[in-house]
C-alpha cells in the first residue's frame, strides 16, 4: 500500500557526497517511521539512520553518525539523505524503508514497505 521510489545514487570520490531521496506514494501514517539500510558487497543489509515523521526521534549508526544526516520534507512525503565525507567503506546498495510503527527502528523487520533500491559507489 506504500511505494517507496529512491534516487539520488552514483559514483563519487572519496570524501565527496551525494543526497539520496525516497519519495512515497500511497498509504499515509498519522504516525510512522522511515530509515535507510544498506548493503555493502559481501556483507548483510544493514541500518544506516531512520526517524520518526512525527517526532524527533532519529537513530544514527555509529558508522556514518557525523557524516549522514536524515531529513524529510512532508508536504512531499519525501525523506533524504545526505552523505558527506563519503568513504569507500560506504558503498553499498542504499535502500529506503518505511514502518507504520516508531519503535525498534534499527530492526529491519519494522519495516513492512521496501524501495528497490539505489547504487552508490565510493571511490578513492
Amino acid at each position: 500500500q506504500v511505494q517507496l521510489v529512491e534516487s539520488g545514487g552514483g559514483l563519487v570520490q572519496a570524501g565527496g557526497s551525494l543526497r539520496l531521496s525516497c519519495a512515497a506514494s500511497g498509504r499515509t501514517f498519522r504516525s510512522g517511521a522511515m530509515g535507510w539500510f544498506r548493503r555493502a558487497p559481501g556483507k548483510e543489509r544493514e541500518f544506516v539512520v531512520a526517524t520518526a515523521w512525527n517526532g524527533d526521534s532519529t537513530y544514527y549508526a555509529d558508522s556514518v553518525k557525523g557524516r549522514f544526516t536524515i531529513s524529510r520534507d512532508n508536504a512531499k512525503s519525501t525523506v533524504y539523505l545526505q552523505m558527506n565525507s563519503l568513504k569507500p567503506e560506504d558503498t553499498a546498495v542504499y535502500y529506503c524503508a518505511a514502518s507504520d510503527r516508531a519503535s525498534r527502528l534499527y530492526s529491519q523487520v519494522t519495516y513492512s514497505y521496501w524501495g528497490q533500491g539505489t547504487q552508490v559507489t565510493v571511490s578513492s
